[in-house]
């Protein structure tokens, strides 16, 4: 059986939990408060540390610096260390953490429709 085979109401509770896996696999790596924002500031461009603490508001350094290390053993995120002075370090994304850009794409769109439905009541 495919994982991409397509679900329908006659689905069994096993072909069920071949959809849920890949969905906690997800959650997994990019869940939580900080990574889908920090992903998201990624995807427009390469950002100091900084830059991306400004960018995504709210985040304190400790917890932008676990959630980039986090990112970046999950190979979404690439971070290079420029020896200028002082020390600076770039965060961008990989080619790997480019393939969220649909899925962005896509979040942001449902959010934005979301938001317009949630005020419209």
């Amino acid at each position: 059986m495919s994982i991409l085979k397509t679900k329908t109401e006659h689905s069994t509770p096993e072909e069920c939990k071949i959809f849920i896996r890949p969905v906690r696999d997800v959650i997994d790596i990019v869940g939580g408060k900080w990574k889908l924002p920090i992903l998201t500031a990624l995807s427009f461009k390469t950002h100091r540390f900084k830059e991306l603490e400004r960018q995504v508001a709210g985040i304190t350094p400790r917890m932008l610096s676990k959630e980039l290390k986090d990112l970046e053993s999950n190979g979404l995120v690439n971070r290079k260390t420029l020896y200028t002075s002082p020390v600076t370090v770039e965060y961008s994304l990989t080619c790997y953490g480019k393939s969220l850009d649909e899925v962005l794409s896509a979040m942001r769109e449902w959010g934005v429709n979301h938001r317009k439905k949630i005020m419209d009541k």
